[in-house]
């Protein structure tokens, strides 16, 4: 739709003010006189006093139609949507205008009222998300714990009456205690990732580091599946700028899911180097990979390939997440898929120190 500006709309106004009585009394003196000549004298000025007034009456209405329908009537329904709006009615019809600057009233209107419809629909996905992870991870908390009860239970009531059994018993317990730890540390770096403005640290850290550090933790998991974690090339000096406990805590997530689905006598090789913009790492298994649903999930919170929601060879389905975040808080970003020769294949970067 063609504007135009308010100065020009009012110039505009303004040479209707004045042509039309102009018009309306040489058109009355021509009715006259059957003449446009001005200095013909006729007997009485009444006629064409009367058609000028009667042109500037006209002239008057004209403007005052125009400025009531294109700027009047549009700035009260803008007026009414506005409350609308304010009740939470986002879905109203703002009028525009064929002035410009009330055109332009009108696209912002049309802005905010996108960004909030936008922000609306992203408070309502964090709700749901927010229901649905204290759901599941009430759900994944349940099971250890009545474990954990059922063994101390037995230990209390002397079931367990040889030294064997309270060895099982107490190895049971313990290992159900670290699922629990496992779990709220999980779901409290997920809180805080998800629903916190986190302040990182701005420390210069070698990359590489971090991933031995998250290897030598992690070993002991993969020597007890006789799992060899292959270190084909760890460049150094992959200096980023970030907190190196959020960092090693995303790489302890990847590598723990290599060695969790990584069958026993597998292989997990890790990689990283750089190039002019990025450290990159990558992190290939020989397990099962993804399927084609796992690729487009994975990443979602508490989402777990497994059909059963099975703790002897799923976590909390939130490490994925967690670390994705992560490196994004950092300026990078994570990728999943397959490799060619097998096996589950992760690739993240963050920008390198220039």
């Amino acid at each position: 739709m063609k504007t135009i500006r308010i100065r020009k709309f009012t110039i505009f106004s303004l040479f209707i003010i004045l042509i039309f009585p102009w018009i309306f009394y040489v058109g009355a003196h021509y009715f006259e006189t059957k003449s446009f000549n001005l200095g013909i004298s006729t007997d009485s000025k009444v006629t064409q006093v009367v058609a000028g007034i009667t042109g500037l009456l006209l002239s008057f209405l004209i403007v005052a139609y125009i400025m009531r329908r294109y700027i009047l009537l549009p700035l009260e329904k803008m007026s009414l949507c506005a409350r609308q709006i304010a009740e939470g009615d986002l879905d109203t019809n703002i009028p525009s205008s064929r002035i410009f600057e009330i055109a332009e009233v009108h696209d912002g209107f049309n802005v905010m009222v996108d960004s909030l419809t936008r922000s609306f629909q992203k408070q309502i996905e964090l709700e749901e998300e927010r229901r649905f992870v204290i759901a599941a991870v009430a759900h994944d908390l349940r099971t250890p714990l009545f474990a954990l009860r059922g063994y101390l239970d037995g230990l209390e009531q002397g079931i367990a009456n040889s030294p064997e059994k309270r060895a099982k018993y107490l190895a049971v317990c313990k290992e159900k205690s670290a699922q629990l730890d496992r779990l709220v540390e999980d779901l409290f770096t997920f809180a805080k990732t998800e629903y916190q403005e986190m302040i990182l640290s701005e420390n210069i850290i070698d990359l590489s580091l971090v991933i031995k550090n998250s290897i030598e933790s992690l070993s002991p998991q993969a020597e007890q599946k006789d799992i060899s974690i292959i270190t084909d090339n760890l460049t150094r000096d992959c200096n980023i700028k970030g907190d190196s406990h959020l960092l090693e805590r995303a790489m302890n997530n990847l590598i723990d899911n290599a060695v969790r689905h990584t069958p026993r006598g597998g292989k997990i090789i890790i990689n990283c180097n750089k190039d002019e913009t990025y450290v990159i790492f990558t992190i290939q298994d020989t397990g099962g990979g993804f399927s084609a649903e796992d690729i487009q999930k994975v990443f979602e919170p508490l989402y777990r390939g497994e059909a059963s929601r099975n703790r002897s060879t799923g976590g909390a389905g939130l490490g994925l997440t967690i670390s994705r975040r992560i490196f994004r808080q950092h300026g990078g970003d994570l990728v999943v898929g397959n490799h060619p020769d097998g096996g589950a294949f992760l690739k993240g970067w963050i920008p390198l120190i220039l």
